[in-house]
């Protein structure tokens, strides 16, 4: 995993009324929190998971904190 694409998802919703989804790239809740301030619908995370870089408390912690 290498990060998300951030400076593309910013021009795909600056450009378009598309719903987006970040797929890829997603090694840890401050991802998260970068997908979610250039206003992505939500995140693909599951190999982050797998591989441990997320756990599922953290991701619950995430998601209750941020209203998602």
């Amino acid at each position: 995993l290498q990060g998300t694409s951030n400076e593309l998802y910013k021009e795909i919703i600056s450009k378009t009324e598309v719903k987006l989804i970040a797929s890829g790239g997603v090694t840890s809740i401050e991802d998260l929190k970068l997908v979610e301030q250039i206003g992505c619908e939500g995140a693909i995370i599951g190999k982050a998971i797998y591989e441990g870089r997320i756990s599922l408390k953290e991701l619950e912690r995430f998601i209750l904190n941020n209203g998602s």
